[in-house]
Parts: structure tokens; sequence; C-alpha cells
């Protein structure tokens, strides 16, 4: 993930879905780049909702005026905001046919829920579109800790916590949540490094100018250990090198990621990485 040109995030505009929603957007913002709105429904005219649910929130955050119309919002921000409606029956299908179709950098997933897309997260719908796809997801887990505001659209992104272990290596993923992070907030974040185990592997920092700290080793159940480490470090992004065949959730059931996921305090990247 060199630079983000285009995010794909699948929504129901529900208040479900709302922090997911405003962290596309705000990360679109930051990008400057082209955010496509993937949603189900059964009619023609909820086409109309994506943009307008878009700029109300741009209006809210003081970026635009509720009446701008598109061009002079890309005009005047850099981001286009496409909706594209995915027929109701097949969710699954519709989201792997665009992902295949359309090179898109990140894709930004609100992941509880009991209707709309938190849905497809829950059972074969989420391994099949997730299992096929290699591209880097922020997971937005509804009453979690975000760091997007969705009242004021500020970014609150100061340390990542980073698990690592001896395959896949970190060294990429440190590198691309630092980017990330400047990204959003035009400085460098913090990044913590956690092992679950007795002896730590060696991860190298591709920048001289900011050193890692050494690598914190912690004891017991893996889940446990990292989502205590969030906490106490007050992270506010958990980023988790995830290795496979398949792509970045390759063994979603049942994975490290998938439960960090479930039990995060903070938004979690999951990231496809080479063994």
């Amino acid at each position: 993930m060199h630079s983000i040109r285009s995010i794909v995030h699948p929504t129901d505009f529900s208040d479900l879905s709302a922090a997911a929603f405003a962290h596309a957007l705000r990360i679109a913002l930051a990008a400057r780049c082209r955010l496509h709105l993937l949603h189900v429904s059964q009619y023609d005219a909820a086409e109309a909702l994506a943009f307008p649910h878009a700029l109300r929130l741009l209006a809210q955050w003081g970026l635009s005026a509720e009446d701008d119309p598109p061009w002079v919002v890309a005009s005047k921000l850099g981001i286009e905001v496409d909706n594209i409606r995915l027929k109701l029956q097949e969710p699954t299908r519709a989201i792997v046919d665009f992902l295949n179709d359309h090179e898109s950098d990140l894709v930004v997933l609100a992941t509880h829920g009991r209707d709309g897309v938190a849905h497809w997260l829950q059972g074969s719908v989420a391994e099949a579109v997730f299992r096929r796809s290699a591209i880097p997801t922020l997971f937005i887990t509804p009453g979690s800790r975000g760091f997007v505001d969705q009242v004021s659209g500020d970014v609150k992104l100061r340390r990542a916590l980073v698990p690592v272990d001896f395959s896949p290596p970190a060294d990429l993923t440190v590198e691309i949540v630092r980017r990330f992070g400047r990204a959003l907030t035009g400085h460098h974040i913090g990044v913590d490094l956690i092992h679950v185990g007795e002896k730590a592997p060696r991860v190298k920092t591709f920048s001289a100018s900011a050193p890692l700290p050494p690598v914190m080793l912690r004891s017991g159940h893996v889940v446990d250990a990292i989502v205590e480490a969030a906490m106490e470090f007050e992270a506010d992004i958990i980023a988790m090198p995830t290795a496979g065949h398949h792509g970045v959730l390759d063994a979603l059931r049942g994975s490290t990621t998938e439960r960090v996921v479930r039990h995060a305090p903070c938004p979690v990247l999951a990231l496809s990485v080479a063994s």
C-alpha cells in the first residue's frame, strides 16, 4: 500500500456502520482519492443515497456546503464519491466482482451488527469475499474507539500496535502503518511492537530517523495479550500482518486476525504480507 488512490467501503448507511463510513470518508479526504460506496438495496432510488450522505458529513465537518454538487466537492476537496448498488440477493458475488474489476488500495468495513453489511461478515459471505482478496482491510467495530471523530472529522491517530512473529515478517507492516499515519496526520506516529512468546523476532526499520522500540514480550493467550496491550498502550490502531496464499484474510474463520478484530478496542488494519 504505497499510496491510496481508491477506497472501497460496503455500507448500509445505518447507525451501526456510521463509524466505518466516517473513517472511509476521512481517509479518502486525506488521500484525495476516489471512494466507492457499495450497498445492498432492492430500490433503484437508493442509488441517490451515497453522495448526499457523504455531503452531509462533509458539511458537518465544515469542509463543504450541503448544496455543493459532486464536481464542486471534487474540485475543492480532491475526492470523488461513487455509489454502487449491489443486488440484494447476491452480495458476495457482487462484492467479489467489483473488487476483481476495480483496482482498489483499501477496503473499510464495519464488522458487527444484525443487519446490512455487518451481517455479511458472518458466515459464508465473509469467507467467500475476503479469502479471495489481498487488499489491505481496515476493520471498524461499532463501540470501539475509532481514530476519526464522527462529529468533527478530527483524526486522533498517535500510536499503532503491531503484533510481530517470526512469520510473516512485520517489517513491511510497520512501514505501511507509519505511512498510513503520516498520510492522515502529517507527522510520525508511535509504533509499539509485541510478541507473544519467549524470544522476540528481529524487526528492521526502513527509516534511520525513526528507530523502533524493543519488541515487548508477553505470555499467555495470543489474542488476549494483543487486546490487553492495545488497551494498556492506548493504541489507536492495530496493524496485523497476515500470511496466506489466498489473500489478506485467507484464514478469516478462527484466525488470530479475526479474533483480534472481534475483541479489539480500536480499528484493526489487516495486511497481506509474504512469508
